[in-house]
């Protein structure tokens, strides 16, 4: 289904409580002034960063366990604390006015942060005096959706402005319900588009959307399923883990919320997931770290990158032991990074009550330069970015109070606002580091994205690449932009679809139950086809046609018969022609031996008879060959009759032959005058007329004829002769079989007379093959079809004439050839 995009929608439930268990198992206990990072000004700026994840507030469903010190949200408080210094050396930008900061942890927890906030504008911690307060007359963050709203609905009756450096929300883009907003983060809706276009892009059909019950996921989910709908969605929406059968999976979480996804989707042991990542984790490489082989060929939006924030990287890594004991964010960093213990350090965190004593002290050599830390990485300055501007945004908004001039002013009755004490909100346009940062009438910047692929370098690191981009300023239908190099490696690579298109050959067969996007490909039945992709039904062939192997065309169905170009049909008719051939030989060889004793005394007369018949039974077998038409029909099957009552005739006259000779030597016995030559040629022509009546019934009732079969094989047309009478063609076996029981039980007889001159137990012999050939004949002949059976007839015709050709002439043959001196009245006469 072109265009079709079907959405499976999960929504992991999650508890987030607002209790104070989540304040103390996230906040550091004691000493309220070391868990927060102060430096007094004119103006103090309030900080809040995720630095840990509060353990109830990251998924239950997953079992998640807290985290120690983020490092890389410390490289945003420290971004925070580096800006303001940076305005504070400057003599253009706020020359009056030293800015301060109050930065606390948020812990990724709405409570946490809700009570954080309350202790920024409140001033300085509990310790300091109390009329020597600054307070925070601003804001920076937080990171998340959910805990900025919940901050601006606390303090949006105070006027307290936040400016958030990574809440992407679109729902805080209503300047009615949060007038004291803004942000340095694009909003959701631009990344939603993006994110559609992308699905569009690769023509994904079976995309899973996740998130985890918040706002940010929430609205992102609603605004991805709305923006979805110009591209020809369905939607389904289930609420389980695993994914379903989609292995796309765009995910809407933070970066806490994702490690408790990993763990979880380990521990099903769930691969082949190709994740499309917001911008809220799209470079969070502590992810990678645990969790490389998950997320190799991860794809997803990451905001603007600088290239570099002059003298930040030595501002990060200028910390020392010296430095880190004013916060206890900064030494539990440092602890953990350097696997030490600083004097006296007991911490209680996020893991709880922690003791580092039984690691070796720090001996205040540790330089953060010798070791790689997300804290010191600056490779990919993209929310330290947002971080910056944040606070520039701030410098620039007081910049313009500080000279804005009374009855001029934006306020009413043209007031200014006091930039030491000011209540309401003020926005302004600047440039940071040769960029021109612009906002719209909701406070939102003008949206950039960078189009990451996460890769595995050679040494199993993470190298972020950038494929492509998404610029929300450019022209309809330009805004997403994939680098054809790697489009053309992921357009292989890449396919997540319910179900793949039903090729020609194959129809749609909808599933009970499920959307009209999940279906099964069901192949045209035999004689039916459909040549297009996606066919709701397959079309039936002609009668002479017949679908081919791929079910998407009609051909002219195969003729089948028993062919003189095939092997089989060439092996037979070799052995029919060398079966004749060496009859005629014996049929010379006796003519020149035609004096000596041998042939005389084993009735001359029939054995020539019988050898004739023989190169008949022989040849007739060429008549079931090549295709058959009503006249070949109506000679094979009488031929083949008469043919066999001829010899099984010739024997029965030469075994009576037999018996009657040695009765006739009895005194007073004249039998053989009643069974001379003449009575001999009459019993032949007996016993073979019998069948001829059988045959001309039947040829005169219901005869044979060729008729086009398709019962056995519906693609092939088999030429065939039908018996026209099923109880003519068995009485003529069955006569056969009259005539070869009478034989062998005359020869059964005789087989005790003297050996030299009786050939009685040659024909028993003879006998036994011929029963055993048409015996196994009968089942074979009736369970085959098509040109195999005429195969079986002919070979049972070619065995029982060879039998009986071997058994009663190979003996003679030997004494004629090998043997002359047993060629002699005497021999002959022996016992």
């Amino acid at each position: 289904m072109e265009g079709l995009i079907l959405l499976m929608f999960l929504l992991v439930i999650s508890g987030k409580p607002g209790s104070a268990a989540a304040l103390d198992d996230c906040v550091f206990l004691g000493e309220e002034e070391k868990n927060s990072l102060y430096e007094d000004g004119d103006v103090v700026v309030g900080g809040l960063f995720p630095l840990h994840y509060s353990p109830l507030s990251s998924l239950v469903t997953y079992n998640a366990k807290p985290a120690p010190t983020i490092s890389r949200a410390l490289r945003w408080m420290q971004t925070m604390a580096f800006a303001i210094q940076e305005i504070n050396q400057r003599s253009d930008l706020l020359p009056q006015l030293k800015l301060g900061f109050h930065i606390r942890d948020s812990c990724d927890d709405i409570p946490v942060s809700l009570r954080a906030s309350l202790l920024l504008v409140n001033g300085q911690p509990e310790s300091v005096n109390r009329d020597e307060r600054t307070v925070s007359s601003v804001i920076i963050g937080d990171a998340g959706s959910g805990e900025s709203m919940a901050l601006l609905r606390s303090l949006g009756s105070f006027h307290i402005p936040l400016v958030s450096y990574f809440a992407s929300c679109s729902c805080l883009s209503n300047q009615r319900e949060f007038p004291t907003f803004m942000r340095t983060m694009p909003s959701d809706t631009f990344q939603v588009r993006a994110l559609a276009q992308l699905v569009s892009y690769f023509s994904w059909t079976w995309v899973g959307v996740i998130g985890v019950e918040s706002d940010y996921a929430r609205f992102a989910i609603q605004l991805f399923l709305q923006e979805s709908v110009q591209y020809g969605v369905c939607a389904a929406y289930t609420h389980f883990y695993p994914m379903s059968s989609s292995k796309v999976i765009i995910n809407f979480c933070s970066e806490s919320e994702m490690q408790g996804i990993l763990r979880e989707v380990r521990r099903r042991n769930i691969s082949g997931l190709q994740w499309i990542t917001s911008e809220a984790w799209a470079t969070a490489k502590s992810l990678w770290e645990k969790s490389a082989d998950l997320l190799t060929g991860t794809l997803g939006f990451a905001i603007r990158r600088a290239a570099v924030i002059p003298g930040l990287k030595r501002h990060l890594t200028s910390l020392n032991p010296a430095h880190i004991h004013k916060s206890a964010f900064l030494a539990e960093f440092w602890e953990e990074t350097f696997k030490c213990r600083l004097n006296g350090s007991v911490n209680k965190h996020s893991h709880g009550a922690v003791s580092y004593l039984d690691r070796p002290p720090c001996d205040g050599m540790e330089d953060l330069n010798d070791v790689y830390s997300p804290y010191s990485d600056v490779t990919q300055l993209r929310v330290s970015y947002n971080v910056y501007k944040a606070v520039y945004l701030v410098a620039h908004a007081l910049q313009d109070m500080s000279i804005c001039k009374i009855g001029k002013g934006p306020f009413l009755n043209g007031t200014c606002a006091d930039p030491k004490n000011f209540k309401p909100w003020q926005r302004a346009n600047f440039s940071a580091l040769g960029e021109k940062i612009s906002f719209d009438q909701n406070g939102d910047p003008i949206a950039y994205y960078d189009l990451l692929n996460w890769q595995r370098r050679p040494d199993g690191s993470l190298h972020l690449v950038k494929v492509g981009f998404y610029d929300a300023s450019s022209s309809a239908g330009r805004s997403l932009v994939i680098n054809d190099s790697w489009l053309n490696f992921a357009s292989q690579a890449f396919r997540s679809v319910c179900s793949d298109s039903c090729p020609p050959g194959s129809r749609i067969a909808r599933r009970k139950g499920e959307p009209i996007c999940c279906y099964d490909c069901v192949p045209c039945a035999e004689g039916e086809v459909s040549n297009m992709t996606d066919a709701l039904e397959c079309s039936r062939c002609s009668e002479d046609t017949w679908s081919n192997n791929a079910r998407n065309l009609c051909i002219p169905k195969t003729i089948e018969y028993l062919s003189y170009h095939e092997l089989v049909g060439i092996l037979l008719c070799v052995a029919s022609v060398l079966g004749a051939f060496i009859s005629i030989s014996i049929i010379v060889l006796f003519h020149t031996y035609k004096a000596t004793p041998l042939v005389r005394a084993n009735n001359m007369e029939l054995s020539f008879l019988l050898l004739v018949f023989l190169v008949v039974c022989f040849l007739v077998g060429l008549l079931f060959i090549g295709e058959p038409s009503d006249w070949l029909c109506r000679i094979r099957y009488p031929a083949f009759g008469i043919s066999f009552a001829l010899c099984i005739s010739c024997l029965l006259a030469k075994t009576a032959v037999v018996l009657m000779a040695f009765r006739a030597t009895l005194p007073g016995s004249n039998v053989m005058k009643w069974f001379g030559s003449n009575q001999q040629r009459a019993s032949v022509l007996l016993g073979t007329a019998v069948q001829v009546i059988i045959c001309l019934i039947w040829l005169l009732t219901s005869p044979p004829h060729a008729t086009s079969n398709t019962d056995y094989h519906s693609a092939t047309i088999i030429i065939e002769c039908v018996t026209g009478s099923e109880v003519g063609f068995w009485c003529v076996l069955g006569y056969i079989g009259i005539l070869a029981c009478m034989c062998f039980v005359t020869a059964f007889l005789a087989r005790k007379l003297p050996d030299n001159f009786n050939e009685a137990k040659f024909i028993t012999f003879s006998m036994l093959i011929f029963f055993a050939v048409w015996i196994t004949f009968i089942p074979v002949y009736v369970s085959t079809a098509g040109k195999y059976t005429v195969a079986v007839h002919i070979f049972a015709i070619l065995a029982s004439a060879f039998g009986l050709l071997f058994c009663i002439f190979a003996p003679k043959c030997y004494i004629l050839i090998l043997k002359p001196e047993k060629n002699s009245k005497k021999h002959m006469m022996q016992r």
